[in-house]
Protein backbone atom coordinates (compact mmCIF):
# COMPACT_ATOMS: atom_id res chain seq x y z
CA UNK A 1 0.00 0.00 0.00
CA UNK A 2 0.95 3.82 0.27
CA UNK A 3 -0.35 7.18 0.65
CA UNK A 4 -2.46 9.58 -1.77
CA UNK A 5 -0.95 8.14 -5.19
CA UNK A 6 -0.34 4.68 -6.51
CA UNK A 7 -0.69 2.46 -9.42
CA UNK A 8 -4.45 3.04 -9.82
CA UNK A 9 -3.92 6.72 -9.48
CA UNK A 10 -5.27 8.02 -12.78
CA UNK A 11 -3.13 11.36 -13.59
CA UNK A 12 -4.00 14.31 -15.33
CA UNK A 13 -1.26 16.77 -16.25
CA UNK A 14 -2.06 20.63 -16.96
CA UNK A 15 0.01 22.40 -19.21
CA UNK A 16 1.64 19.27 -20.70
CA UNK A 17 2.43 20.90 -23.82
CA UNK A 18 5.05 23.54 -21.88
CA UNK A 19 9.08 22.61 -22.53
CA UNK A 20 9.65 21.89 -18.75
CA UNK A 21 6.11 19.92 -18.37
CA UNK A 22 7.60 17.88 -21.22
CA UNK A 23 10.85 16.96 -19.78
CA UNK A 24 9.14 16.15 -16.68
CA UNK A 25 6.34 14.41 -17.55
CA UNK A 26 8.08 11.70 -20.08
CA UNK A 27 9.99 10.99 -16.63
CA UNK A 28 6.66 10.63 -14.39
CA UNK A 29 5.64 7.85 -17.24
CA UNK A 30 8.60 6.28 -17.27
CA UNK A 31 8.03 6.10 -13.54
CA UNK A 32 5.13 3.89 -13.72
CA UNK A 33 2.95 6.75 -13.85
CA UNK A 34 -0.73 5.99 -15.02
CA UNK A 35 -1.05 9.46 -17.02
CA UNK A 36 -4.24 9.60 -18.85
CA UNK A 37 -4.60 13.12 -20.37
CA UNK A 38 -3.13 16.34 -20.28
CA UNK A 39 -4.42 19.94 -21.27
CA UNK A 40 -3.01 22.69 -23.12
CA UNK A 41 -5.62 25.10 -24.68
CA UNK A 42 -3.71 25.77 -27.49
CA UNK A 43 -3.11 22.33 -28.50
CA UNK A 44 -3.48 21.34 -32.13
CA UNK A 45 -2.70 17.47 -31.52
CA UNK A 46 -5.17 15.00 -30.37
CA UNK A 47 -2.16 13.41 -28.31
CA UNK A 48 1.58 14.47 -26.99
CA UNK A 49 3.93 12.17 -25.85
CA UNK A 50 1.51 9.53 -26.41
CA UNK A 51 -1.19 11.05 -24.01
CA UNK A 52 -4.43 12.30 -24.92
CA UNK A 53 -4.61 15.62 -25.31
CA UNK A 54 -7.45 18.17 -24.60
CA UNK A 55 -8.13 22.25 -24.71
CA UNK A 56 -10.32 21.89 -21.14
CA UNK A 57 -9.93 20.13 -18.07
CA UNK A 58 -13.73 19.57 -18.34
CA UNK A 59 -13.42 18.19 -21.49
CA UNK A 60 -10.33 15.81 -20.18
CA UNK A 61 -12.35 14.51 -17.06
CA UNK A 62 -15.21 13.58 -19.29
CA UNK A 63 -13.47 11.45 -21.32
CA UNK A 64 -10.53 9.55 -19.03
CA UNK A 65 -12.00 10.40 -15.52
CA UNK A 66 -8.64 11.52 -13.88
CA UNK A 67 -8.57 11.29 -10.53
CA UNK A 68 -5.46 13.38 -9.62
CA UNK A 69 -3.74 16.56 -11.79
CA UNK A 70 -0.27 17.55 -11.86
CA UNK A 71 0.08 21.29 -12.61
CA UNK A 72 2.51 22.66 -14.88
CA UNK A 73 1.25 26.23 -15.13
CA UNK A 74 2.88 29.44 -13.99
CA UNK A 75 2.27 30.74 -10.45
CA UNK A 76 -0.05 33.39 -11.39
CA UNK A 77 -2.58 30.86 -13.52
CA UNK A 78 -2.25 28.25 -10.54
CA UNK A 79 -5.35 29.36 -8.97
CA UNK A 80 -7.24 28.92 -11.81
CA UNK A 81 -6.00 25.85 -12.94
CA UNK A 82 -6.84 24.24 -9.27
CA UNK A 83 -10.29 25.59 -9.62
CA UNK A 84 -11.19 23.93 -12.57
CA UNK A 85 -9.75 20.59 -11.22
CA UNK A 86 -11.83 21.03 -8.87
CA UNK A 87 -14.87 21.35 -10.54
CA UNK A 88 -14.51 18.26 -12.49
CA UNK A 89 -14.21 15.92 -8.78
CA UNK A 90 -10.15 15.63 -8.70
CA UNK A 91 -9.09 15.24 -5.21
CA UNK A 92 -5.49 15.28 -5.42
CA UNK A 93 -3.98 18.37 -6.77
CA UNK A 94 -0.23 19.03 -6.74
CA UNK A 95 1.45 22.09 -7.96
CA UNK A 96 5.35 22.50 -8.25
CA UNK A 97 5.07 25.98 -9.33
CA UNK A 98 7.59 28.74 -6.89
CA UNK A 99 5.44 32.15 -6.12
CA UNK A 100 2.65 31.64 -6.30
CA UNK A 101 0.33 34.62 -4.30
CA UNK A 102 -0.44 34.28 -0.75
CA UNK A 103 -4.06 35.88 -1.59
CA UNK A 104 -4.58 32.96 -4.48
CA UNK A 105 -3.27 30.45 -1.74
CA UNK A 106 -5.75 31.19 0.84
CA UNK A 107 -8.58 31.09 -1.69
CA UNK A 108 -7.54 27.48 -2.63
CA UNK A 109 -7.48 26.36 0.88
CA UNK A 110 -11.21 28.10 1.27
CA UNK A 111 -11.99 25.50 -1.81
CA UNK A 112 -10.06 22.88 -1.16
CA UNK A 113 -11.42 22.26 1.85
CA UNK A 114 -14.97 22.37 0.76
CA UNK A 115 -14.33 19.54 -1.83
CA UNK A 116 -12.84 17.98 0.62
CA UNK A 117 -9.74 17.56 -1.55
CA UNK A 118 -5.95 17.86 -0.97
CA UNK A 119 -3.62 20.15 -2.51
CA UNK A 120 0.46 19.47 -1.89
CA UNK A 121 2.60 22.92 -2.66
CA UNK A 122 3.19 25.05 -4.70
CA UNK A 123 6.88 24.92 -4.28
CA UNK A 124 7.41 20.99 -3.89
CA UNK A 125 8.80 18.18 -5.63
CA UNK A 126 5.50 16.71 -5.17
CA UNK A 127 4.56 13.42 -4.36
CA UNK A 128 5.99 9.70 -5.20
CA UNK A 129 5.54 6.09 -4.55
CA UNK A 130 8.03 4.25 -5.87
CA UNK A 131 7.41 2.41 -9.08
CA UNK A 132 4.22 2.83 -8.82
CA UNK A 133 3.63 6.91 -9.17
CA UNK A 134 5.17 10.43 -9.67
CA UNK A 135 3.13 13.42 -9.37
CA UNK A 136 6.15 15.78 -9.17
CA UNK A 137 9.66 16.34 -10.49
CA UNK A 138 11.26 13.67 -8.14
CA UNK A 139 14.87 12.51 -10.08
CA UNK A 140 14.99 9.32 -11.71
CA UNK A 141 16.24 6.38 -9.93
CA UNK A 142 16.65 8.39 -6.54
CA UNK A 143 14.03 5.97 -4.73
CA UNK A 144 13.57 2.35 -3.65
CA UNK A 145 10.03 0.65 -2.75
CA UNK A 146 10.00 0.59 1.19
CA UNK A 147 8.51 1.24 4.51
CA UNK A 148 9.53 4.55 5.44
CA UNK A 149 6.97 7.52 4.64
CA UNK A 150 8.74 11.07 3.97
CA UNK A 151 7.21 14.79 4.91
CA UNK A 152 9.05 17.36 4.19
CA UNK A 153 8.83 20.89 3.92
CA UNK A 154 12.41 21.12 2.75
CA UNK A 155 12.46 19.82 -1.09
CA UNK A 156 16.12 19.56 -0.90
CA UNK A 157 16.33 17.96 2.43
CA UNK A 158 13.40 15.55 1.58
CA UNK A 159 15.94 13.90 -1.22
CA UNK A 160 18.59 13.75 1.62
CA UNK A 161 16.04 11.44 3.77
CA UNK A 162 15.87 9.90 0.76
CA UNK A 163 19.25 8.80 0.28
CA UNK A 164 19.04 8.24 4.12
CA UNK A 165 16.27 5.60 3.99
CA UNK A 166 18.17 3.98 0.82
CA UNK A 167 21.30 3.79 3.42
CA UNK A 168 19.28 2.14 5.89
CA UNK A 169 18.09 -0.50 3.63
CA UNK A 170 14.49 0.39 4.26
CA UNK A 171 13.40 2.68 1.20
CA UNK A 172 10.34 4.54 1.22
CA UNK A 173 6.31 3.88 1.28
CA UNK A 174 5.43 7.01 -0.78
CA UNK A 175 7.78 10.47 0.12
CA UNK A 176 5.45 14.34 0.17
CA UNK A 177 7.20 17.65 -0.03
CA UNK A 178 4.53 20.00 1.04
CA UNK A 179 5.96 22.93 -0.13
CA UNK A 180 8.48 25.43 0.91
CA UNK A 181 6.40 28.74 0.69
CA UNK A 182 5.20 30.53 3.30
CA UNK A 183 1.91 28.78 3.19
CA UNK A 184 1.69 24.87 2.52
CA UNK A 185 -1.56 23.56 0.58
CA UNK A 186 -1.96 20.87 3.36
CA UNK A 187 0.24 20.35 6.71
CA UNK A 188 1.65 17.25 8.54
CA UNK A 189 -1.19 16.47 10.58
CA UNK A 190 -3.39 15.08 7.68
CA UNK A 191 -0.37 13.25 6.35
CA UNK A 192 1.22 11.53 9.36
CA UNK A 193 -2.68 10.34 9.73
CA UNK A 194 -2.73 8.27 6.68
CA UNK A 195 0.71 7.08 7.43
CA UNK A 196 -0.12 5.95 10.72
CA UNK A 197 -3.29 3.81 8.88
CA UNK A 198 -0.73 2.58 5.88
CA UNK A 199 -0.07 -1.13 6.69
CA UNK A 200 3.35 -0.82 4.40
CA UNK A 201 4.28 2.13 6.13
CA UNK A 202 6.13 1.22 9.74
CA UNK A 203 8.14 4.34 10.54
CA UNK A 204 7.71 8.21 9.54
CA UNK A 205 10.41 10.92 8.63
CA UNK A 206 9.18 14.44 9.39
CA UNK A 207 11.63 17.54 8.15
CA UNK A 208 10.60 21.04 9.67
CA UNK A 209 11.59 24.22 9.05
CA UNK A 210 12.11 27.51 11.33
CA UNK A 211 9.15 29.67 11.23
CA UNK A 212 5.17 29.26 10.84
CA UNK A 213 3.49 26.50 13.26
CA UNK A 214 3.18 23.19 11.42
CA UNK A 215 5.54 21.22 13.36
CA UNK A 216 3.93 22.89 16.52
CA UNK A 217 0.89 21.43 15.68
CA UNK A 218 2.28 18.78 14.17
CA UNK A 219 3.77 17.32 18.05
CA UNK A 220 0.44 18.40 19.68
CA UNK A 221 -1.03 15.53 17.17
CA UNK A 222 1.82 12.99 17.49
CA UNK A 223 1.40 13.21 21.42
CA UNK A 224 -2.26 12.65 21.34
CA UNK A 225 -2.44 9.89 18.71
CA UNK A 226 -3.59 6.65 19.74
CA UNK A 227 -2.77 4.40 16.35
CA UNK A 228 0.87 6.00 15.62
CA UNK A 229 4.04 4.67 14.38
CA UNK A 230 7.57 5.69 15.19
CA UNK A 231 8.11 9.46 13.81
CA UNK A 232 11.82 10.61 13.00
CA UNK A 233 12.19 14.25 13.23
CA UNK A 234 14.68 16.28 11.92
CA UNK A 235 14.03 20.30 11.78
CA UNK A 236 16.71 22.65 9.82
CA UNK A 237 17.30 26.32 11.57
CA UNK A 238 19.43 28.10 13.93
CA UNK A 239 19.20 26.49 17.35
CA UNK A 240 19.05 30.07 18.96
CA UNK A 241 16.54 32.88 17.85
CA UNK A 242 17.36 34.10 14.70
CA UNK A 243 16.47 34.96 11.36
CA UNK A 244 17.06 32.07 8.95
CA UNK A 245 15.80 33.74 5.59
CA UNK A 246 12.39 31.29 5.66
CA UNK A 247 9.85 33.40 4.11
CA UNK A 248 7.73 31.60 7.29
CA UNK A 249 9.38 33.20 9.86
CA UNK A 250 7.63 36.28 9.39
CA UNK A 251 4.70 34.46 10.63
CA UNK A 252 6.57 33.70 14.22
CA UNK A 253 8.66 36.85 14.06
CA UNK A 254 11.85 34.58 14.47
CA UNK A 255 10.61 33.78 18.32
CA UNK A 256 10.24 30.20 17.87
CA UNK A 257 14.12 28.16 17.17
CA UNK A 258 14.74 25.13 15.88
CA UNK A 259 15.29 23.99 19.40
CA UNK A 260 11.86 24.72 20.45
CA UNK A 261 10.17 22.75 17.88
CA UNK A 262 12.89 20.04 18.68
CA UNK A 263 11.79 19.76 22.55
CA UNK A 264 8.23 19.79 21.38
CA UNK A 265 8.82 16.59 19.69
CA UNK A 266 10.29 15.16 22.07
CA UNK A 267 8.62 16.37 24.94
CA UNK A 268 5.56 14.27 22.05
CA UNK A 269 7.76 10.98 22.21
CA UNK A 270 9.29 11.67 18.45
CA UNK A 271 12.83 10.74 17.92
CA UNK A 272 14.69 13.54 17.02
CA UNK A 273 18.05 13.49 15.11
CA UNK A 274 20.42 17.03 15.08
CA UNK A 275 21.66 15.75 11.44
CA UNK A 276 20.37 14.79 8.93
CA UNK A 277 23.15 12.17 8.04
CA UNK A 278 22.66 10.12 11.82
CA UNK A 279 18.98 9.30 10.03
CA UNK A 280 19.88 6.22 8.42
CA UNK A 281 20.87 5.38 12.28
CA UNK A 282 18.40 6.16 13.69
CA UNK A 283 16.17 4.06 11.31
CA UNK A 284 17.81 1.56 12.27
CA UNK A 285 17.58 1.92 15.75
CA UNK A 286 13.65 1.70 15.46
CA UNK A 287 12.68 -0.81 13.07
Amino acid sequence: MSILADKNTRVLIQGITGLQSSFHTRRVISMGTNVVAGVSPNARDKSYLGVPVFSSVHEAAQKTHPNASLLFVPAGSVKSAVFEALNEGIKLIVSIAYGVPILDILEIHQKIKKCGAVFIGPNTPGIITPNEACLGVFPEGICQQGSIGIISRSSTLAYEAILETNRAGLGQSTVIGIGDDMIAGTSFNPLLDLFFSDEQTKAVVLIGTTGATYEQEAAEFYQKAKNKKPLIVYITGFEEENDMGYASDILTHGKVTAQDKKQLFKNAGATVIDNIDDLHLALKNLI
